[in-house]
């Protein structure tokens, strides 16, 4: 009797040792795989504002599909300015400097993908969220008018942290959600907004 209470006793030091290291490896383990997603998500996330940027310095608004938006990286180009010569800026302008022919500006178009996206071998990619099955980023454009009566060109694209964490530890991301809307005021990762001017930073920056 007193050798099967030992190894009942044993066994329930192994089974409550192995339950032990669970709960402790378990969030470790999925605050690093979160890390790596919201890393990989964040990273396209920051291309697509970068291709917004320049898609409106050529058409003066933003865009809320992905096929203008990857068409635009791999087909379009735009111009850039090139300025050869020198002038004081203390007694002259740069107008004046062109007319005394100081100074010559001239422009030249230059590819969106060779100039911006160069590094990037997939840019059809950007439109997926990273870790999932093929899910798009959602992503909206248009106009909002300022108190001042202004027009001006919005957009937002953002993922909810459910659809990035999918499949990972379920109370875990509601409360990582928890945590991130209370610190950031949005459930997910965002970039821009359509209901307010702002810089276009990331809700991560």
């Amino acid at each position: 009797m007193k050798f099967s209470i030992q190894i009942f006793l044993g066994f329930l030091i192994i089974l409550l040792s192995y339950l032990l290291y669970g709960s402790i490896i378990q969030p470790i383990r999925f605050n690093r795989e979160r890390d790596l997603r919201v890393e990989a998500a964040i990273s396209r996330l920051t291309s697509i504002r970068k291709a917004q940027a320049a898609f409106k310095d050529v058409h003066n608004r933003y865009t809320d599909n992905f096929d203008t938006l990857i068409g635009f990286i791999l087909y379009d180009s735009f111009a850039i300015q090139k300025k050869t010569g020198s002038y004081n800026p203390d007694l002259m302008n740069e107008r004046e400097a062109v007319s005394l022919g100081l100074v010559e500006i001239s422009s030249t178009s230059v590819s969106v993908r060779d100039s911006l996206f160069a590094d990037h071998k997939s840019v059809d990619l950007i439109r997926y969220v990273p870790y999932t099955d093929q899910k798009e980023f959602t992503m909206n454009a248009g106009q909002i008018i300022t108190g001042s009566g202004f027009a001006v060109q919005v957009f937002e694209v953002y993922v909810l942290y459910e659809t990035l964490l999918h499949g990972m530890n379920e109370q875990l991301i509601v409360n990582y959600v928890a945590d991130r809307e209370r610190i950031a005021g949005f459930p997910g990762l965002k970039v821009g907004s359509m209901v307010e001017v702002t810089n276009n930073a990331g809700n991560w920056e």
